[in-house]
């Protein structure tokens, strides 16, 4: 018996790339594709001369016979009911094919059965803007691309948000802050065409813009402020962090941005700046443990680099190569170790020394006073002493032997190989990239390389849009998502490319467009023909990252500490996490919570303890920064709520926001109004107002009878108290109302 095949029309032209190779790698490859220690049958799919070889165990067929279908060993395969014949077999449990899928198959073996190479894996082009409709729409390229999409769904772009939703939206995509009062109050003065554009400068080219993008890259680098592992000890690459900061904010343009953190040190010119841009090699977990095997951790912290740099540079998941060869994408373990190579000549140690030894982890970088105050003055010091940063550093008088390890196990050496980056991404030619980092960053940086450009595109697309055009951040190979917009996609990369890899105008593009500038409210239309919104007819609805929900309490109530840089700070956290996970030794077996400004610093200096991460962020979703990660999770739950009413940092900025508020203002109402515009950053509606005020008399009639509980109410937090003593009453019932409009959903949502 065969399954019916669905007829479909002859005009539909099916792509290999978009339509087939999504099959095949969902439901063939593992058996059929790269690896060759898993192929069955000896055959393998995805490449074209074997596909269409004559079978090896079926005399006389042929998996593929482009233009007959019926004579396909592949289709009667698929088709078939018998589970001693058909593909995929029972026993690899990935499934029978769809009717739909079938159907594809058919349609392009009758096609021809053409191959292309992977979509990513072939340099961007920029497309010729497509026609629309609905140009008077349009504001740059961007919304051209986006609405030929719109056209296929017979949808219509949402309108323009108002001016008090654009102005908090751009400003939480730039500063990661909200707009003051003062700010929203000329915003909303400006009456000229230019008013939007002017927003966008003045945002980006505030100190607050660097601070903002780092988080990003702080995820990718890895960045943390202990060693990891079982003892956990402190560590010192927050200047690293000053640096991304500063890079940021001077719009260090990608290709240079990249260079000097894979290969700063080794540049003609190197120094030290230059140097301290290669911690982002060095932001690996580190054992200082007694009884590990030195040469099993260095090959280890290699692996981790190796993921690093394929992962948050490329797209790639090219550590499924470490044990064998991959199985969905054309990068065997041979390209791997090459790739390996790249980063096993470096200075660095297994073990360095035991918890609490001294010198810091080799290679380090040491910064002196006079390095900070006249070289590296982006550098935020505190105190006087030199600081130590682990950063690379080759070898010199010899080359580290690179081999292939079987199984990926670290002493069991195979085929020794040199440098070399991945050939199915591009060739590493010799006569232009030296087998080196260096050769590396110019082999990376190269406009012909297909994935660095649509890469850090595609992230800057997610982190405004709440999703990159290619869902999958992470993987741009054959088991990622396809790219919902792939000629804007490639246009985007094209267009970073020509002018000089800026960052700030890319993102100032994306903003300018009408695409980003429209409403989040969803029509109805919309979300049952669209749910997911892959055709942006409308604006997403983003929760804030973690670390924006604690600048945005902060930042409205006045509490923020604007400082940039420095050593990481340790705010309020329940006690007993720390002491309850440690080992005992090193100076992180006790929590020691700082005071003073140091407790409302921004949430990107927050201290990160690998092993116990802070808990208010990890609720909300930050990273746990013990690995490479380029796209948080997003998720939503009662523990979320719980931090917004019983943080002790959301209390106090509610309580010095109401002491605040109590002084200047003497009416409640206005009080309240005030407090509600500075958080939501908009006028109130008239039955919100009623809420608020309704709740506020309650509160205020409840603790105007028990001063006792008002005092204890008010009573958090180390920031000293403001006001009139016999006001608590007043001030508790307003800190209520503050609090209750900080867990409003709009307070911690980008719309």
């Amino acid at each position: 018996m065969r399954k019916q095949i669905k007829k479909i029309a002859k005009s539909d032209k099916i792509s290999y790339n978009y339509d087939v190779r999504p099959i095949l790698s969902d439901k063939c490859f593992a058996c059929h594709g790269p690896d060759k220690n898993k192929q069955e049958a000896g055959f393998r799919l995805d490449i074209e001369q074997f596909a269409k070889a004559p079978l090896k165990e079926t005399k006389g067929a042929f998996a593929i016979v482009p233009g007959k279908p019926d004579s396909s060993e592949l289709i009667k395969r698929i088709t078939s009911t018998d589970p001693a014949y058909q593909m995929p077999t029972p026993e690899s449990h990935l499934g029978l094919l769809s009717e739909q899928e079938i159907t594809v198959l058919t349609k392009w073996i009758e096609q021809g059965a053409k191959y292309e190479k992977h979509w990513a894996f072939t340099s961007p082009e920029k497309a010729t803007l497509p026609e629309i409709d609905d140009k008077d729409w349009a504001r740059n390229e961007i919304d051209y691309f986006i609405a030929d999409k719109m056209q296929l769904k017979d949808f219509s772009p949402s309108e323009e948000a108002d001016k008090e939703t654009l102005l908090k939206r751009i400003s939480l995509d730039l500063t990661g802050l909200l707009p003051n009062l003062q700010l929203q109050k000329q915003y909303d003065a400006d009456k000229s065409e230019d008013a939007y554009e002017k927003a966008i400068d003045k945002l980006m080219a505030s100190p607050q813009f660097g601070e903002k993008m780092a988080i990003h890259w702080l995820d990718v680098s890895r960045y943390a402020d202990s060693y990891g592992y079982q003892d956990d000890d402190r560590r010192t690459q927050w200047p690293y962090r000053d640096w991304v900061i500063h890079a940021f904010n001077k719009n260090m343009p990608y290709d240079q941005f990249l260079t000097w953190q894979l290969a700063g040190d080794m540049l003609p010119d190197s120094s030290k700046e230059k140097t301290l841009a290669t911690a982002f090699l060095r932001n690996h977990k580190y054992t200082e443990e007694g009884g590990v095997i030195p040469e099993e951790y260095r090959v280890e912290y290699n692996l981790d680099k190796v993921k690093t740099y394929t992962k948050g540079v490329l797209g790639l998941t090219v550590e499924c190569a470490q044990c064998h060869d991959h199985k969905y994408d054309p990068i065997s373990q041979k390209d791997y170790y090459k790739m390996f190579a790249f980063f096993n000549n470096s200075k660095e140690k297994g073990l360095e020394g035991l918890v609490g030894s001294e010198p810091a982890k080799t290679p380090i970088l040491k910064l002196s006073d006079y390095d900070t105050k006249n070289l590296l003055k982006f550098i935020n010091r505190k105190d006087t002493g030199t600081i130590q940063v682990s950063v690379m550093g080759e070898l010199e008088d010899t080359m580290r032997t690179t081999y292939i390890l079987e199984r990926g196990v670290y002493d069991q050496h195979g085929e020794v190989v040199t440098a070399g980056a991945l050939p199915a991404v591009m060739d590493f030619d010799t006569t232009k990239y030296p087998k080196n980092r260096l050769g590396l960053a110019k082999w990376t940086i190269d406009k012909r390389n297909p994935l660095t450009a649509r890469v850090f595109v595609n992230q800057m697309w997610e982190q405004l849009f709440g999703k990159g055009i290619v869902k999958s951040i992470g993987d741009f190979g054959m088991q990622g998502n396809l790219p919902t917009h792939p000629e804007l996609l490639d246009w985007l990369a094209v267009d970073f490319m020509e002018h000089k890899w800026d960052i700030k105008r890319l993102i100032k593009k994306i903003l300018m467009s009408a695409t980003y500038r429209q409403s989040s409210n969803i029509k109805k239309e919309h979300l049952e023909k669209d749910p997911d919104n892959l055709f942006y007819a409308r604006a997403p609805r983003i929760r804030l990252q973690a670390e924006t929900i604690r600048d945005m309490v902060l930042g409205s109530s006045g509490l923020l500490i604007k400082e940039i840089g420095g050593p990481s700070v340790k705010p309020y956290q329940p006690k007993g996490l720390w002491e309850g996970a440690t080992s005992g030794r090193g100076t992180l077996t006790v929590y020691r919570q700082d005071n003073g400004e140091d407790l409302y610093r921004r949430g990107i200096y927050t201290f990160i303890k690998l092993t116990v991460p802070p808990p208010s962020m990890i609720i909300f979703d930050a990273s746990n920064r013990d690995q490479c990660e380029v796209q948080r999770t997003n998720t939503s739950t009662p523990l979320q709520a719980l931090v917004m009413m019983n943080d002790p940092t959301v209390l106090e900025a509610s309580r010095v926001f109401a002491e605040n508020l109590s002084e200047k203002e003497k009416d409640a109402d206005k009080a309240i109004n005030t407090a509600f515009q500075s958080i939501i950053c908009r006028q109130p509606e008239t039955k919100e107002l009623d809420i608020l005020k309704k709740y506020y008399k309650d509160q205020l009639n409840l603790f105007s009878k028990k001063k006792e509980v008002a005092q204890n109410v008010i009573d958090v937090g180390e920031y000293p108290h403001k006001g009139n003593p016999t006001d608590i009453a007043k001030t508790a019932a307003l800190m209520r109302v503050i609090t209750m409009i900080y867990n409003m959903e709009e307070a911690i949502v980008k719309v």
